[in-house]
């Protein structure tokens, strides 16, 4: 379970801080995945366009 501190009762700083961690731990996607199934093959058309779009986002980057 992710924790998060509230300082100086700052929540909006709080929530921000969540949602960075919920984001690094990868809690959002998994919710995410888990809302509805997905057909294997479907599942894995998802999968090659994701790494399609991630590999282009690299290749921009370099």
């Amino acid at each position: 379970m992710t924790k998060v501190v509230v300082r100086n009762g700052n929540v909006d700083n709080a929530l921000k801080m969540l949602k960075q961690k919920n984001a690094k731990n990868g809690l959002q996607k998994a919710v995410k995945e888990k809302a509805h199934y997905e057909k294997p093959g479907l599942k894995k058309r998802n999968a090659k366009k994701e790494a399609i779009k991630n590999s282009k986002k690299k290749q921009r980057k370099d």
